[in-house]
């Protein structure tokens, strides 16, 4: 780069001074700066921040720590799918035990409608006793016999009587044919035989009567004990047969109540089939509800295990900024040691640049070459806004302001300040560079700048 330099000869006072000058800044920097004491440095990791990237990176705890809780939950729903299909299969035996119950109930109908049948047959035959005893009595009796005696035993009687009184009207025929012949025709004596062979007649006519009676009589009574007994062998016969239709009944309704138990142990086992069944449909819920849960506890744990990470890693952040501030500040601080000789240096030098104006004339130069650290130091003291106008992209660094003056903090706890450029009245809200190393970077002349967008503070002018 070109230099155009016009100068006049100093006075001597003025050139014993610039060689004094010169004479330390030979001395200041022939010596070799140790610029291990100023090197930027990183802040170690907080321990909360290893223990945060320990938990986010360790296999089970940040990552995959859903898992145990995922593979419960699918053991939860194997079982409950396991409880379904046996509630299923119980539900089968189920549907075949009612079936049986079916059959069983049609058994039963049938066999009620048997025994329907044989008591319609008792009555029945109740019945046709009633009307072989009402029979049976009617064989009984003083008047039983009349219905059995014959027709023809009065026509019997009549002609036998009838009979009886021709002999008679002979017989008395006969004693006036004697009474003629022994002269008593109407004496006493004709009078006295005729009433005694009338008496005679009339008694043995009498007794033929009753014989013939009594003949009838015990023919027809005979026949009435003939039918009677018959009556009551029928009777009998018709009783063994209820009694053996009343001891089929018996043994109907015996093997209905078999039945009934048998139905009443069906409906017991398909009871038990239905409460097993709800067991297991209990036991299925309960196991899908436990999946659930365990799933919801898979999705909640990321989440807790995340803000754990978060808090810890946003608390390791937090003291790793610290520390970091720590070290800029002692790096800092080591810098302005080290340049403390050229800031007094660089002041001489404006000092003598003052007096040389003033004593010999105008001193032009013009340069653009990049600037050393001896330029730097000897430029120090003419910063001001000059420097300020160097840094239009955002210089934050603290050597550069005045007035600082903590005004609040970002929502993320960054301090918030406001401050004013060395060489300028105007007033500005920013951060310091220091306190924020991961937005920080340092410009060509030296001094930090902050890149804005990587912080949750705003820069402005606020007058």
């Amino acid at each position: 780069m070109a230099v155009t330099e016009t100068r006049s000869l100093p006075p001597k006072f003025v050139e014993d001074l610039g060689k004094d000058y010169a004479t330390q800044l030979t001395g200041l920097t022939s010596q070799k700066m140790d610029t291990t004491k100023y090197q930027p440095m990183v802040a170690g990791q907080d321990q909360a921040t290893q223990r945060a990237y320990n938990m986010a990176t360790t296999q089970g705890q940040g990552i995959g720590s859903y898992a145990p809780y995922m593979a419960q939950a699918g053991a939860l729903q194997g079982m409950g799918l396991n409880y379904l299909q046996r509630a299923q299969a119980q539900s089968g035996v189920q549907g075949q035990q009612l079936g049986l119950q079916g059959q069983q109930l049609g058994a039963q109908a049938r066999q009620l409608g048997a025994v329907g049948q044989q008591l319609g047959a008792q009555r029945q035959q109740l019945g046709a006793v009633g009307q072989q005893l009402q029979a049976q009595g009617a064989y009984s009796g003083p008047q039983a016999y009349k219905q059995f005696m014959s027709p023809y035993q009065q026509d019997v009687i009549n002609a036998s009587l009838g009979e009886f009184d021709k002999q008679a009207a002979k017989g008395m025929s006969g004693i006036g044919q004697m009474a003629a012949k022994s002269g008593n025709l109407g004496g006493g004596r004709e009078g006295v035989m005729r009433a005694e062979f009338k008496t005679n007649s009339d008694m043995n006519r009498a007794l033929l009567n009753a014989k013939l009676l009594q003949q009838g009589f015990g023919q027809a009574n005979q026949l009435a004990n003939q039918a009677f007994n018959q009556q009551g062998q029928l009777t009998q016969g018709q009783q063994n047969l209820f009694q053996g239709q009343g001891q089929l009944t018996d043994q109907e309704r015996n093997m209905f109540a078999g039945q009934g138990q048998l139905f009443q142990g069906q409906g017991q086992l398909v009871q038990g089939q239905q409460n097993l069944f709800n067991n297991q449909q209990n036991l299925m819920q309960g196991a899908n509800t436990l999946g659930a849960d365990q799933q919801r506890m898979a999705q909640l744990m990321p989440q807790l295990r995340g803000s754990d990470i978060s808090t810890l890693g946003q608390a390791g952040r937090g003291q790793q900024l610290y520390n970091q501030s720590v070290l800029d500040q002692q790096r800092e601080a080591n810098r302005m040691a080290a340049y403390e000789p050229y800031e007094r240096l660089g002041y001489m030098g404006a000092g003598m640049g003052n007096v040389m104006g003033g004593a010999m004339g105008q001193y032009q130069s013009q340069v653009t070459p990049n600037q050393s650290p001896l330029q730097q130091a000897l430029g120090i003291a003419s910063l001001g806004l000059g420097a300020y106008k160097g840094f239009q992209n955002n210089p934050s660094d603290v050597r550069l302001k005045t007035d600082i003056e903590n005004i609040g903090k970002s929502s993320l706890g960054l301090n918030i300040y406001s401050f004013k450029y060395k060489g300028d009245d105007k007033t500005y809200q920013g951060v310091m560079a220091q306190e924020v190393p991961w937005a920080s970077s340092i410009a060509e002349n030296g001094y930090l700048q902050v890149d804005y967008s990587k912080v949750d503070v705003e820069f402005k002018r606020l007058n």
